[in-house]
């Protein structure tokens, strides 16, 4: 019988949170943005001959800063493997139709939890195969580095350590944006406690929550699934580990290549490492924004991401999965 109390319980809940995500979502499609193009500054760029460059520079002067010669563009636009790069970019991206729609659509959601937030103008460029700075967002623009997309397994990835090409598929361009945008928005910690790095990353992740509902925990993160399965399954493990080793409060500072930097995986110092994912810090962190959130429902975005990592984890009611 109280299984059964249990059960209505739960499905309850479910519902209720569904109910509200599905009218956020309403809302969401009732905001009114100018129609989003795309320029297209990696098609205009390789397809302009050298002759002609003086008219690209007039069309994108941001693009060229004066103290580049000339010869340096020429060079790029001319080079075998940089139009090798572009061929491939193209093939994959020729039509760039669906990635524009997925792209309003995450900014119809900054625009619903961020109402006086300027569209920003978006392009799409080659830059320098720098998976830092995959994806750029300003108040103005958007610059999204396409040859960062074109799947894991490409052979332009080749040398590249696993761990960070799997985030190289076309599938990440959105979380990527939302990150970019987050990163904009997230104040950074002011403590330098591991806990403080926690939480910060764990409320980007949040953030991706809102602004992609329909991704999976997995692609927000930027975990395989099995990787995500792990997480799930070792968390009460991981919380008791971070709480006998008392590391929640601690400033080690190498806390953060283990726990919270990209990494291949996450540094334990256990037989788990190897099938843990990086991170995991920020995973957790995650979790206790989540659980903050849902036990503050009168706290808005707005006001949580301006709160301390202490305050935020002590009204969390945190309790870590049991799953096995």
């Amino acid at each position: 019988m109280k299984l059964t109390k249990l059960f209505a319980v739960c499905l309850a809940m479910f519902l209720l949170s569904c109910d509200k995500k599905s009218q956020v979502e309403e809302k969401v499609g009732e905001v009114i943005l100018q129609p989003i193009k795309v320029e297209r500054f990696d098609k205009a760029f390789f397809e302009t001959k050298p002759a002609d460059l003086p008219k690209l520079k007039q069309q994108f002067p941001d693009f060229f800063p004066p103290n580049v010669n000339d010869a340096q563009y020429i060079e790029k636009m001319t080079h075998p493997q940089w139009r090798e790069l572009y061929k491939e970019v193209e093939k994959k991206y020729s039509d760039f139709t669906p990635q524009t729609h997925e792209i309003e659509d995450v900014l119809k959601h900054i625009k619903y939890y961020y109402p006086k937030t300027r569209t920003p103008k978006v392009t799409t460029m080659i830059y320098e195969m720098d998976y830092n700075t995959k994806v750029i967002y300003t108040d103005s623009i958007v610059l999204i580095s396409l040859e960062m997309y074109l799947g894991k397994d490409h052979k332009f990835y080749e040398g590249i350590d696993k761990y960070i090409r799997q985030n190289f598929e076309p599938k990440q361009m959105m979380p990527d944006l939302a990150s970019a945008f987050a990163k904009t928005k997230v104040p950074p910690p002011t403590e330098k406690t591991l806990l403080a790095h926690m939480i910060y990353g764990g409320k980007e992740l949040y953030m991706k929550d809102l602004l992609i509902p329909d991704y999976s925990d997995a692609d927000k993160i930027g975990y395989t699934e099995e990787q995500l399965k792990w997480a799930q399954a070792n968390e009460a493990m991981m919380w008791s580990y971070f709480i006998e080793e008392s590391y929640l409060y601690s400033t080690d500072i190498k806390l953060l290549s283990r726990f919270i930097n990209l990494a291949p995986f996450s540094k334990f110092y256990l037989e788990i490492d190897n099938e843990s994912p990086g991170r995991i810090g920020n995973w957790v962190g995650w979790q206790i924004v989540r659980s903050f959130m849902k036990n503050n429902p009168d706290v808005t975005l707005q006001k949580m991401l301006m709160m301390d990592a202490t305050e935020i984890f002590n009204k969390s009611k945190y309790k870590p999965s049991q799953n096995e």
